[in-house]
């Protein structure tokens, strides 16, 4: 199995800039939180009949602190071969998240962003995915389900719409109504910080309960968990918000066949305006 993981998703995470970032007066901290998060679904999956964990640091900073984490799993850290996605293979059975956000735009989100706070939409194939739905197609492509995902109730509802049969678990509740669309890039990333959180024993033991149930619900019949599917040719379009003195402008690209490559490979035959 291979766990995805996250900072801004995980209950006590208050803000941006202390607690996610480097020099953050809290992140070390943070970085203790999505760890304990992260063991506590390792103790779930184990509990469901699962035996084989590796735990992917996708916070772009760094979020794992591998000191801490449970002696089961195995880290995995970039850069990567190829791409960010060249993570994976068809040797894994499932992915499951921890600590994830909403896409950028997402009401009630907490800390809402899609790779940064200055995209307002990606799409594939006009479908509107964040960071969880371009791994979600990626795993999908190579036959690996998705079926679990903890963060904010946002990314709850988020992850289900897009994955039938997924299980999810909330750990706190975004607070800033709309999509935030007119604002700037900074603008952007401040307004999102607000939240209503569980206390993190509370969150962790939801965590464990609800990995649980996913790992026995897969084992005991795996098509639960619906594949996400995009076909050939793949097309992404993403919609940048202004950023400092840069303008706003909308990217386009696309691949005859592979969506890894896609999402992971470099710009080629891009279009921008």
């Amino acid at each position: 199995m291979l766990i995805m993981t996250d900072m801004e998703g995980v209950a006590g995470m208050i803000n941006h800039d202390d607690w996610v970032v480097p020099g953050g007066r809290y992140y070390e901290d943070g970085k203790k939180l999505l760890t304990m998060e992260t063991n506590a679904a390792i103790e779930g999956f184990a509990a469901g009949g699962a035996n084989e964990f590796i735990v992917v640091d996708g916070h772009g900073y760094g979020g794992i602190n591998h000191l801490l984490l449970d002696a089961r799993a195995r880290f995995m850290r970039g850069p990567y071969h190829g791409n960010y996605y060249s993570m994976l293979d068809a040797s894994f059975d499932a992915i499951a998240w921890i600590g994830q956000h909403a896409k950028a735009g997402t009401p009630f989100a907490q800390m809402a962003h899609t790779g940064w706070f200055n995209v307002i939409d990606y799409t594939i194939n006009g479908t509107s995915v964040g960071e969880f739905g371009q791994l979600a197609l990626c795993g999908a492509s190579l036959g690996i389900r998705s079926i679990f995902g903890a963060g904010d109730e946002a990314f709850a509802i988020e992850a289900a719409a897009l994955v039938e049969g997924i299980e999810t678990v909330s750990v706190k509740r975004g607070l800033m109504p709309g999509s935030g669309d007119e604002f700037n890039t900074e603008g952007y990333k401040e307004r999102n910080n607000g939240a209503i959180h569980l206390h993190p024993e509370t969150a962790r033991g939801r965590i464990r309960e609800g990995a649980e149930r996913a790992a026995r619900r897969f084992i005991e019949n795996r098509e639960q968990f619906a594949l996400l599917r995009a076909k050939a040719p793949f097309r992404r379009e993403i919609r940048f918000r202004s950023d400092g003195t840069k303008a706003a402008y909308t990217l386009r690209d696309e691949h005859p066949d592979s969506i890894i490559r896609l999402l992971g490979g470099k710009l080629v035959n891009a279009h921008i305006q």
